[in-house]
């Protein structure tokens, strides 16, 4: 008997079991893509903030999740631009958001930011505080995790994300639905 002939069926074998491999690596990767998060929807509320001044913070309770509606000033907007190269993701390419909030801002309307209030490393709830001579920012307490008004986070926090946006929509100048598009 030849070697050829002893090396051919093992040879057919390692070709169907990487043909098999390779099958079953398309598979998940579709199926992974296929079943990628979306940023959280449903069970809708309707928050109005018409009360709600610029530079002020409103904390609501939604799906069992806190969630955000900050009035941003205008100089908290133009501050959004001047501290990039600190954060990890500045330009939300791998953050959970709806698409019509990719943007420096990360929302609908550069002065409204809705997002959900836990930090994306253990889900503990930031603050909002203010340093004279910076930018305000949302300093988680329990890890120190950084977040800039925009909720993207910084870079030499244990955080790796940047906070969630929900779906939501503005309805009329002074109310925002949140959980639908």
């Amino acid at each position: 008997m030849s070697q050829e002939s002893t090396h051919g069926p093992q040879r057919r074998r390692l070709q169907v079991v990487a043909g098999i491999c390779v099958v079953g690596a398309g598979l998940g990767i579709g199926r992974y893509l296929a079943e990628r998060p979306g940023p959280p929807s449903g069970r809708p509320i309707r928050a109005d903030f018409s009360d709600l001044p610029p530079g002020r913070l409103r904390v609501l309770d939604w799906q069992g999740r806190t969630l955000w509606i900050l009035r941003r000033t205008a100089d908290e907007v133009a501050a959004l631009a001047k501290h990039e190269s600190l954060l990890l993701d500045a330009g939300s390419e791998h953050s959970l958001q709806p698409v019509n909030c990719r943007n420096r801002h990360r929302s609908l309307r550069p002065d409204v930011f809705v997002a959900i209030g836990q930090c994306t490393h253990q889900a503990c709830t930031p603050q909002l505080r203010s340093i004279t001579g910076h930018a305000p920012e949302f300093l988680c307490p329990c890890h120190s995790s950084k977040f800039d008004l925009a909720g993207r986070v910084y870079r030499g926090g244990p955080a790796l994300a940047n906070l969630v946006i929900p779906i939501h929509r503005l309805q009329g100048e002074d109310q925002v639905v949140v959980g639908e598009a």
